[in-house]
Order: structure tokens, then sequence, then C-alpha cells
């Protein structure tokens, strides 16, 4: 039997592989040595959840705490990368993007087109994504659309363990800059992942599970709230299938586009806002290219339009759920 670790485990055992198998390969941002502490210190703390911990004792020379100023580190990020080495750069809550947009939307993503090929920018920004921790409207969003709208960047977002190893050693040695989205939610969700190297190729989404009803497409954390649902509409009759992208750019629209025409129905839920996000880019794409296939019109599972709250009672409400993925479908076979 694979052995089982957690989902935080997994992101710590992909950086130091990639480490050990590539001396380019550094580590920058907040906290992820241990700042001004004590060598004891240093050996427990990892970030602001403990991912990275135990990293620094193994790298010192390669794991960089930086300064409070996400514009520097995550451009330092992008040059070191420009220039020979694979930078991983931890922005800690996605939420920060704002503070070094440019860097990535103006600069990292645009110097394979602005100088003819010529130029590669091996980076990869870590970052935290999701609501569930009543952290309020600055810590707790899901913005990967934004970066999806970048050409040049690629969007990785996985949703459990295995995938979250396979997928970041894949970004690091990818030579594109890549955003690689995590779920603080899923950080100690346990799952066989091998100890032993291995990537998955970006650009491959993963069939969850197959059947004939309806096509359930969903990302990070809602895939397991898809697969809560699906359990639900079993016992009803209706099978789901349930695709997880794992990447939504590149985006494996083949998979998704098969399923459809099989199913006739979609179902995309989706922890990001639904104006001009991912939920509505799926279906926007499934209505142009597979109109005569639908059965039914295709439902989106999202929060509302506005920030996250910060109330526990309002948090639970904005986040989509089980129930709401059940009605969704419900909808489809109407």
């Amino acid at each position: 039997m694979a052995r089982k670790i957690m989902f935080k485990d997994a992101i710590n055992e992909a950086i130091c592989q990639e480490m050990e198998r590539d001396k380019s390969v550094i580590l920058l941002g907040l906290d992820v040595a241990g700042s001004a502490g004590t060598d004891q210190e240093r050996d427990s703390w990892g970030g602001v959840l403990g991912v990275t911990k135990g990293i620094y004792p193994k790298f010192p020379d390669r794991v960089i705490d930086t300064p409070i100023s996400e514009s520097a580190y995550i451009g330092a990020s992008v040059g070191a990368s420009a220039c020979g080495m694979r930078a991983i750069g931890e922005l800690m809550f996605s939420d920060f993007l704002g503070v070094c947009f440019d860097q990535l939307y103006n600069q990292a993503a645009k110097f394979r087109y602005m100088f003819g090929g010529k130029a590669v920018t091996p980076v990869t920004i870590r970052t935290m994504i999701g609501a569930g921790f009543s952290a309020a409207a600055q810590h707790s969003q899901s913005p990967y659309s934004i970066f999806a709208h970048v050409p040049g960047l690629k969007s990785i977002i996985p949703s459990n363990p295995y995938d979250a190893k396979g997928l970041l050693m894949a970004s690091i040695e990818d030579d594109d800059p890549c955003v690689f989205f995590e779920h603080k939610a899923l950080y100690t969700m346990k799952g066989e992942v091998p100890e032993e190297y291995y990537t998955i190729p970006l650009g491959q989404a993963n069939v969850v599970q197959e059947g004939k009803d309806v096509t359930i497409v969903a990302l990070a954390r809602m895939v397991q709230v898809a697969v809560q649902a699906a359990k639900t509409l079993a016992k009803e009759g209706i099978e789901c299938t349930i695709i997880d992208p794992r990447t939504i750019s590149p985006l494996d629209k083949d998979t998704i586009f098969s399923s459809v025409e099989k199913t006739g129905r979609l179902v995309v839920v989706d922890e990001d806002n639904d104006r001009c996000g991912f939920a509505c880019d799926i279906v926007g794409m499934v209505a142009q290219n597979l109109f005569g296939a639908l059965k039914g019109a295709p439902q989106m599972v999202t929060p509302p339009f506005t920030p996250v709250p910060f109330a526990a009672n309002l948090e639970a409400e904005y986040i989509p759920n089980a129930a709401k993925v059940v009605a969704a479908v419900r909808k489809t076979l109407e």
C-alpha cells in the first residue's frame, strides 16, 4: 500500500526533491526560512502554515527570507529566473497579488514574446487561496481567474496531495512562469503520494469519476464538494462525471467537451467569483462549441458577487456546498 501524507507535506517534498535535483532552484518568501530566529527556531518554522518547515536546514544557502515587500521579492524571483535560476517565490496569500501584479502581468508573462523566444523565465509563484477560516476579505479569496486571463502565465490548481506534488514539480521544471494555487483548507488532507520523483503534465485534466447523466467541473476544494454531491445524487439514480482540470491555463478543453457531448449537461463548481471567472469561462466555451449537444442550460455554483465575509455564518453561506451542487444538477435535468 502506498504511503499517505498530507497535502502540505507533498508540497514540501516536491520542493525538496527539486532542490536536490537542480542546484539552480531557490526558494524566496516571507518567513520561509525562519527570519532572524535561532537555528532551532528555523528548524521548526516554515511560513505562515508551516508548509516549508525543515527545508532551510537542508538548503541554507538557497532558502531566502525576504522583507515584507511582495513587489520586491516576487520581482527578484522573476529576475533571478530570467538570469539562469529556477526561483520559487511564495506569495503568502493570493489576495496580495495587487502589490506585485506588474512583475507577473507585465514582465514575467511577456519576456518570451518580447525577446523573440530567446528568453525564458522558469519562475514558480506559490500562493494560498480559499475561504473557510474566518480570515475575512483580504486573506480568503480565490482569484486564479485573473492570472488565467494573462497570456504567458500558467495557472495550476491541485485538489489532492498526489496532484500537489506532481504538478508542483512539473511547474518548477517548466520554462514558463507558473502560478501555483494551494487551497489552505486542503493542507491537512491526506492521500497516497509516491515517495519517488514524478511529474504530472500541465494541461491534462483528471476524470475523478465517470457518469452518464451530467458533467461536473470543479477545482481545488470544490472537487471534494462535487464528490460529496455526486454521492447524494447517486442515491437518486443520477450518475455524474466529475472533471478536475488541474490547470486552467493551459486548459484541457478536450476532456471537458468530450464529457459534455456524452452527458449533454454541465455544472461548474467554483470558489472564485462568477463574473468573468473560471465557471463563466467554461460555460461560455461549452455553449459556443457544443450548443447542439446540450439537453439543458448549463449551471454555475459559485459564491455571490461580494467580498468574502468575516462572520462564520455568512462565510459558510458564501462558500459553495454539496447541497447547492445537488440543486444545480437537478436543475439541468428539469
